[in-house]
């Protein structure tokens, strides 16, 4: 018996309908999958502990042969709203930001904007577990993912990264796409792609098997969140690829 390709996500909500028609495909039966922080499948992957990751797109430079095997991924086209700066003083007032350890994408995204978009100089302070707790005066922070969206009522300012993307280079913006280092087979990804996009057509379902208060979801999934990766979207993606490799001694 062949053994089964590793592939690995994150369990945030925006990678529920992408997972419910993975989990309900036959190609199931090819894959262990695996959920972990964005951050740490960039390091499983690399390491060979995995063979295809939702990566977050930044990861991709330092990888070897990593390439995008799907249409399908985690995108925006303007606001996504699981992705901000949030502060309780306006953006000219900020001093420092905490950045999140979650992610690696979306922390390159707001160093790149706040240097080039907003021309801010900050601090920026490695975040721990509860930094949430610390988000307060002139400390703001990244936040992403679930969390981003149960906080919108504890900040007087958010500021949407894929927004401030969006109006600084009119182009969208992708967090995430399916991303392999190895060859896999071709009708396994065919496979995988139809799985992919199969999920997209069960929303009400997804929405019904997740109870979330905080932020409605079927604005999530139908205006935020965009999950095919059009010619757009992987213009969007090079140029921010672009971005971070010719600022990359400024970011580190």
């Amino acid at each position: 018996m062949e053994s089964k390709i590793k592939v690995a996500a994150v369990s945030y909500l925006n990678t529920k309908p992408l997972l419910y028609g993975i989990e309900r495909s036959d190609v199931m039966d090819d894959i262990e999958l695996l959920l972990d922080y964005p951050s740490k499948l960039a390091e499983r992957l690399k390491n060979g502990e995995i063979d295809m990751a939702l990566l977050p797109v930044a990861a991709m430079p330092g990888i070897k042969g990593a390439r995008v095997v799907s249409d399908y991924g985690i995108a925006s086209d303007g606001n996504v709203a699981s992705v901000a700066i949030f502060s309780q003083v306006p953006m000219d007032e900020i001093a420092s930001v905490y950045l999140d350890y979650q992610s690696r994408t979306s922390v390159r995204l707001a160093q790149l904007l706040l240097e080039e978009y907003w021309e801010k100089k900050v601090e920026f302070k490695q975040a721990s577990e509860n930094y949430i707790d610390y988000i307060n005066g002139t400390s703001a922070g990244v936040i992403i993912g679930d969390r981003a969206l149960k906080q919108y009522t504890n900040f007087e300012y958010v500021y949407d990264l894929a927004t401030a993307w969006k109006e600084h280079t009119g182009l969208d913006f992708v967090f995430a796409a399916w991303v392999a280092n190895k060859d896999l087979p071709a009708d396994f990804l065919t496979r995988f792609n139809a799985a992919n996009a199969e999920g997209l057509n069960h929303i009400d379902e997804v929405i019904a098997q997740n109870s979330f208060p905080y932020y409605d979801l079927r604005t999530y999934y139908t205006e935020n969140i965009r999950y095919r990766l059009d010619d757009a979207k992987l213009k969007g993606m090079n140029k921010f690829l672009q971005l971070i490799d010719a600022t990359h001694k400024h970011l580190l």
